[in-house]
């Protein structure tokens, strides 16, 4: 089943409620979540942060961590992640920063370099994976990661 599926139904048994905050994947996450029919019962929205101005002043994201680390880090996807639940009033999010390509890579941070992270009540993971598809590719399998991470949060 496709993972889109399964974070709905696990959100419908235990009465859960999710908001998404995405940099490179666009609004992905939320399509993918929206597709779903049924999906407004636990899916509140996301916000698309593309530019670091977005990051700061709608999700709370540190303007000194985006300088420091740049938009592709840790620090930067679990404060974004903080503020969307913040911002949106959930019980869950998914966040998203990365470099989908074709370019837009260095060799600190190549082309398919993503952070995801997740939150369920207390319960914070970030992961930094790296894609090596075109871009298309790497956006779909970063938003199928990052509802996976859920999936394995809420599993416990």
């Amino acid at each position: 089943m496709k993972p889109e599926f399964v974070i709905g139904q696990l959100l419908l048994e235990k009465k859960l409620t999710l908001s998404t905050a995405e940099s490179c994947t666009g609004g992905k996450i939320a399509g993918l979540i929206t597709s779903v029919p049924g999906s407004s019962a636990y899916f509140k929205g996301g916000i698309v942060a593309y530019s670091n101005e977005v990051k700061q002043n709608i999700l709370n994201v540190s303007g000194a961590d985006l300088e420091k680390y740049g938009a592709v880090s840790e620090p930067v996807v679990l404060q974004m992640v903080t503020g969307v639940r913040q911002v949106l009033k959930t019980d869950c999010a998914i966040s998203i920063s990365g470099i989908a390509g074709p370019d837009g890579g260095s060799p600190e941070k190549p082309v398919g370099t993503v952070w995801i992270a997740a939150l369920y009540k207390e319960k914070l993971v970030a992961r930094k994976f790296h894609f090596s598809g075109c871009r298309e590719e790497n956006m779909l399998l970063a938003a199928n990661t990052g509802i996976n991470m859920l999936i394995e949060l809420l599993n416990g």
